[in-house]
């Protein structure tokens, strides 16, 4: 069966941005994808530090959170990550995770689905959704897409189930993924994955 990991950044676990992850939990068990979700919001997680410690172990140098989700995040198909808007950027208790997990695991990436949902009061929210964005085509993961940018709007949980429209990109965010999720999986099967060169690295001080 494959699986859908969601992030959730926010430290209300009953707040706006978990209403919208809950929302796709819902049409992801009517697709037969099974769900996980972790809340982020409240762990004490500090940022990286660019050691190197990662390249010879494997994992952080940090033995906390980020190495206890990086095996989930392997066994995953897809990767949901939702933040609130703060200051016009995600949380940075979920960045600094990301900055890690992203840069730590040695597994590949490739082939996993991503989608990055934010909610805010107002503004900041393509602001904090393109931030997101960028840890997923850094990594040759597709980014599914909805109907309208993947974000909701709000001050409650209240408020944002009246968001009718943001609720519907929701749903229709999750039927989107999980058919991405079969599709990738049925051309991995058939074709294998595309090759990557990485022989290539751009030193702009050495005129390289």
């Amino acid at each position: 069966m494959s699986k859908v990991l969601l992030i959730n950044g926010s430290p209300n676990a009953h707040g706006c941005t978990a209403t919208a992850l809950e929302e796709m939990m819902k049409v992801f068990e009517q697709q037969g994808i099974e769900t996980e979700l972790i809340r982020l919001g409240r762990e004490t997680i500090r940022g990286c530090i660019s050691c190197g410690t990662c390249e010879k172990k494997g994992k952080c140098v940090f033995d906390d959170v980020v190495n206890e989700i990086a095996p989930k995040f392997e066994a995953a198909d897809g990767l949901v990550i939702g933040s609130p808007v703060y200051y016009g950027s995600p949380n940075g208790t979920l960045l600094s995770f990301l900055d890690r997990l992203f840069f730590s695991t040695p597994f590949s990436k490739q082939g996993k689905v991503g989608a990055a949902v934010v909610s805010c009061r107002r503004g900041g929210n393509t602001a904090s959704f393109d931030v997101l964005n960028k840890y997923f085509t850094i990594s040759s993961m597709p980014v599914a897409s909805s109907t309208y940018w993947n974000q909701v709007h709000g001050f409650t949980a209240e408020d944002v189930k009246k968001d009718l429209e943001g609720m519907q990109v929701m749903r229709n965010l999750a039927r989107n993924m999980a058919f991405l999720i079969r599709a990738i999986a049925d051309a991995k099967e058939a074709y294998g994955l595309p090759a990557l060169e990485r022989e290539a690295f751009t030193s702009f001080a050495d005129g390289k």
